[in-house]
C-alpha cells in the first residue's frame, strides 16, 4: 500500500498577514535613509513582489483553490523566481514607489479582503493568505540581499516571516523529490521527508541533512551552491541520498 499522502501545511492567516507587514516594516526602516543603487533595485523589488498582491486580486478568480503556497514555487508561469528578481537591472527612468506608500497600499488591501478570499496568481487560484506567504519569501530574500549586498547594513529579519519562508520552501522540496528516505531538517522551524528509496519509520534516520533557516533559503533559491555550503560546513549532510545538488536550487 502506498504511503498516506500528507495533507498541506496550513498557515494561520493572522500570523502570515502581521508577518508580512513586520518584514516590510524592517525593510522600509532600514532603507529609509539610503538612495544607493542596489538599494533602489531592491526596494523596487520589494514594490513589484507585493503589487502582485493587488493585481491577483483584481482578476477574475477560479470557484476552488488549485495551489498550495509550496506547489506555487513549483507551478509554470510564476514568472521570474525571487532569487532573480532582486537582481533585476533598474531602468534609470524606472518609477520608483515609496516602501511607505507600498505598506500603505497592501494594509488598506488587506483590510478590504478576507483572508479565504480566492485569487488568480497567474499560476492558479490561491487564497489571498496563501499567496502572501509566498510574498514573505520574497521579503525575507529580498531583506538578506540588502544586509549582504549594503555595506553596515544589516535589516533584521522577523522571526514569523522566516519561520513560514523556512517551510514552504521545505515543503516545496519535498513536493520536488517525494519519497521517505532523507530526513531534511532545518530547526527550529522545518523537518520533511524527501527523495524516494527506502522508507525511514523510526530510530535514526539513515539521511540526514541538517541547515540553518536563513542558509537554507540561500540554497533554495541559488544564492548559495551546495558545494560551497558543504565546504563551509554550513550544511551537514550523511548518507547515500542525502546529496540535495541535484535538486537545488528549486527555483529556476
Amino acid at each position: 500500500m502506498p504511503p498516506a499522502r500528507k495533507r498541506p501545511r496550513r498557515y494561520d492567516p493572522a500570523k502570515t498577514r502581521a508577518a508580512v507587514l513586520a518584514q516590510l516594516g524592517q525593510v522600509r526602516e532600514a532603507v529609509r535613509d539610503l538612495d544607493s543603487e542596489p538599494v533602489l533595485r531592491l526596494t523596487a523589488s520589494v514594490a513589484a513582489s507585493l503589487a502582485e498582491v493587488g493585481h491577483a486580486v483584481a482578476r477574475p478568480a477560479g470557484p476552488r483553490a488549485t495551489l498550495t503556497p509550496a506547489g506555487w514555487f513549483l507551478a509554470p508561469g510564476t514568472g521570474p523566481s525571487a532569487s532573480d528578481a532582486p537582481l533585476a537591472p533598474l531602468a534609470p527612468d524606472a518609477p520608483l514607489t515609496p516602501l511607505a506608500d507600498v505598506e500603505r497600499a497592501l494594509r488598506d488591501l488587506l483590510d478590504a479582503h478576507p483572508d479565504e478570499r480566492l485569487v488568480e496568481t497567474g499560476a492558479g487560484v490561491m487564497t489571498l493568505d496563501d499567496f502572501l506567504v509566498t510574498r514573505l519569501v520574497h521579503l525575507v530574500l529580498c531583506a538578506d540581499d540588502l544586509t549582504t549586498s549594503v555595506p553596515g547594513l544589516d535589516v533584521p529579519l522577523d522571526r514569523q516571516a522566516l519561520a513560514a519562508a523556512t517551510r514552504v520552501l521545505a515543503d516545496a522540496l519535498a513536493l520536488k523529490a517525494p519519497g521517505g528516505s532523507t530526513e531534511v531538517r532545518v530547526p527550529p522551524y522545518a523537518v520533511v521527508q524527501c527523495v524516494e528509496g527506502p522508507r525511514h519509520t523510526r530510530g535514526t534516520p539513515p539521511n540526514v541533512v541538517e541547515t540553518a533557516p536563513l542558509t537554507w533559503l540561500r540554497l533554495a533559491t541559488g544564492r548559495l551552491t551546495w558545494p560551497d555550503a558543504l565546504a563551509r560546513a554550513e550544511v551537514s549532510a550523511s548518507g547515500e541520498r542525502a546529496d540535495l545538488s541535484g535538486l537545488l536550487p528549486l527555483l529556476p
